[in-house]
Parts: C-alpha cells; structure tokens; sequence
C-alpha cells in the first residue's frame, strides 16, 4: 500500500492509522493492524479493547471536530486478497473509516461534497488532493487528536 508522504496520523500499541490518498470522503482513514492477522476472529480482546477506545471513538470525535462530520462508515472488506489472479491469497485485517457529511464542506481552498450522504458510499469515488491539501488534513486532524491525549 503506497501512500502519500506523512500519511501516518498516529500510531497504538496495535494500530497504525493512515490517512488514505483519496480524499472523496474528507478525513478518510486507513486503521491497520501492526501483527500479521487475517481474520476478525483472530483479533485479541486487548486489540478490540485498543480498537475501540484509542480509535473508532478518538477518531470519531476528531473528525466532528475536524470538519463537522455528521456520520461514519466503517468497513473490513478484505475482498482483494482473494482477486481470481491471486493463487494463495493472503488477507490481512484493515479497517477504512469514511466520514460522512450533510453538507458541503470548505477546507483548505477546496470544497468537499458527500454526494451520497443517507446512502451506502461509491467505492470508485476516488478524489486525489496536492500534497500541500494533503497535508492540511493531515494537520487539523492531528491538531484535533494532540487535544485528546
């Protein structure tokens, strides 16, 4: 997974959090599990405990207050690792959040519009910002997290 320079936004004991490349969704976010893990079930109690409490509920809080987000998708698809062309397919667990907005959102110069808000979100969306945009999320969404240690 290639990313944008400074992409990582912080880090647990378990996790990694990612800003993704594609910005469609104002704050979209890559949560990565550090150990090699395929599956759900094989997730530890102490790693749902961190789950919960160092991310879905920080990052949540953070990008209301980031951007005004009104709602959040999370998905765990892992589809990709079992593509027709992959012989041993090795999936390994991740996690996107996608903040989701009501209303048109200016930020750095740039308007973001949730064309799909109430609805599922369109996996083909993709929007890709300049790395100056990039990294003004980047740093509001750290200035939000660096209130809530």
């Amino acid at each position: 997974m290639e990313h944008m320079k400074n992409s990582i936004l912080y880090e647990t004991e378990y996790w990694k959090i990612i800003l993704s490349d594609s910005q469609y969704d104002l704050g979209r976010i890559i949560v990565d599990i550090k150990r090699d893990v395929g599956t759900l079930r094989d997730l530890t109690a102490k790693e749902w405990e961190d789950f919960r409490e160092n991310i879905i509920i920080r990052l949540e809080n953070v990008l209301i207050e980031s951007f005004g987000a009104e709602m959040f998708n999370w998905s765990c698809l892992m589809n990709n690792a079992y593509k027709p062309h992959i012989e041993n397919p090795k999936p390994h667990v991740h996690f996107h959040l996608r903040a989701r907005y009501r209303n048109p959102v200016e930020f750095a110069g740039e308007t973001f519009i949730d064309e799909e808000f109430g609805h599922h979100y369109n996996r083909n969306k993709n929007r890709a910002v300049s790395q100056e945009v990039f990294d003004k999320i980047a740093e509001e969404i750290k200035k939000h997290l660096d209130k809530t240690l």
